[in-house]
């Protein structure tokens, strides 16, 4: 049906104006609107925490060494000459520890090189001793030698024999291991001069030592043999032909010769005859 029409007269005086009031939202908009918010609120949450992450990021990669200030630089040349100076330190320990041991091992050498010396000068001492012990007892012997060997029995016999061969050899020359006519040893002159009379003595001095019977220098005679060096180790023989002498080969330069006994007194003597 329709609507009644109203006169313009009697409309209204506010009926041909708008309405003031806001237009009442729908629950779409609204929900629309929220969404939209909500949207843009985590969009920036996660735009800032990426430009946290990039900021962080960046930190770490361009971060450089502080510049060095007035002070620090001051702290390491003090650092450096402090490190300059325990080294030289350190060095001059290491030659003191060097000087000193080598002053130890000089030391050592001196004190070994001491108690050398010390023993060597006591052995000369005593070396001095026993030579001056040896020349009274040769003093001794020389003495008892001119008062009793100048009564020994003339040679005479198979004694004369080996005196008389003896002294035509007197000028021949003295050769090691020479065995004559000629030249002689001492030990090769004595074993020939007594096999003149059948005796037959060994060929060196050592072993005519052991011959025989042993007599005393004091008591010794014509034709008994003399010897230098220990009994069963002499290295020298000779004959004793009465009044403090004796002959033998005694050495290149002298050949067999005549000598006195007191000049170079024997160790000992042998009796074969």
């Amino acid at each position: 049906m329709e609507e009644p029409l109203i006169p313009l007269g009697l409309m209204s005086h506010t009926a041909h104006i708008r309405s003031h009031r806001k237009p009442r939202r729908s629950a779409t908009t609204s929900i629309a609107v929220r969404a939209g918010v909500a949207g843009g609120v985590l969009s920036m949450a996660a735009a800032g925490a990426s430009a946290t992450a990039y900021a962080a990021e960046s930190t770490t990669q361009t971060l450089e060494l502080p510049t060095l200030t007035a002070d620090l630089a001051v702290q390491v040349a003090e650092s450096a000459d402090a490190t300059q100076q325990a080294a030289a330190n350190y060095e001059l320990q290491a030659e003191r520890d060097a000087a000193a041991a080598a002053a130890a091992k000089e030391a050592k050498k001196d004190l070994a090189d001491a108690k050398k010396k010390a023993e060597a000068k006591k052995k000369a001492e005593e070396a001095r001793k026993a030579a001056a012990e040896a020349a009274a007892s040769r003093s001794s012997e020389r003495s008892t030698l001119s008062t009793t060997t100048t009564a020994s029995a003339p040679a005479s016999g198979s004694v004369a024999t080996v005196i008389a061969f003896l002294k035509a050899q007197v000028g021949d020359a003295y050769v090691m291991g020479a065995t004559g006519p000629n030249a002689w040893d001492c030990s090769s002159l004595v074993q020939a001069a007594f096999k003149q009379v059948g005796v037959e003595l060994p060929r060196v001095s050592q072993d005519q030592s052991m011959q025989g019977t042993d007599i005393p220098l004091s008591q010794i005679q014509v034709g008994d043999i003399l010897y230098w060096g220990g009994k069963g180790s002499a290295y020298h023989v000779g004959v004793y032909i009465g009044n403090g002498q004796y002959l033998d080969a005694a050495n290149p330069s002298k050949g067999v010769v005549i000598q006195d006994l007191s000049g170079y007194p024997a160790s000992g003597a042998v009796r074969v005859l």
